[in-house]
């Protein structure tokens, strides 16, 4: 009688070691969970906690407050989100205006400087180096230390006939 209540209590597997072993991890695994859901609730502020918890309310009405606390709060952080948002928006479009100026101040100062040349170019004397600015803007260096273009010194030439 005793032999045939083992088999019969905790059912055909009664006696399955891996159906044990597998009921142990399953527990295991199932009180990490709990310790860390219990671990997660206690740092998380009173805002997160409305996410995480089910609530159970004794009437519709205090559900409703409840609901609508929650949306006020979560109206709140959108409109804060929208304003900075805004903010954002607002600063990137004063920098673009910004740099807008700044690239068309540029170009009027380098058309200047492109007319300045064109006009000085011809009161350059023939036998110095620089009467020939394509020649000098290939042989000009671009030095990252200082920042600035190193540019071949000026040279007269002299032509001497035998």
């Amino acid at each position: 009688l005793q032999m045939l209540e083992r088999q019969v209590v905790g059912g055909e597997q009664a006696k399955n070691k891996d159906l044990k072993e597998k009921h142990k991890r399953r527990k295991k695994y199932a009180d990490e969970r709990r310790m860390q859901l219990v671990a997660a609730l206690q740092q998380s502020n009173e805002d997160s906690s409305d996410w995480v918890l089910l609530n159970v309310y004794d009437s519709i009405q205090e559900e409703v407050r409840a609901k609508s606390k929650l949306l006020e709060k979560m109206q709140k952080k959108l409109r804060a989100a929208e304003t900075e948002i805004k903010d954002l928006q607002s600063e990137f479009e004063l920098e673009k205006i910004d740099y807008l100026g700044t690239i068309r101040r540029l170009e009027r100062d380098l058309m200047l400087f492109q007319q300045l040349l064109d006009q000085v170019q011809s009161l350059v004397r023939r036998d110095c180096n620089y009467s020939n600015l394509e020649k000098i803007k290939r042989e000009s260096v671009w030095d990252e230390e200082t920042g600035c273009w190193k540019i071949p010194q000026p040279l007269i030439q002299k032509t001497r006939l035998p």
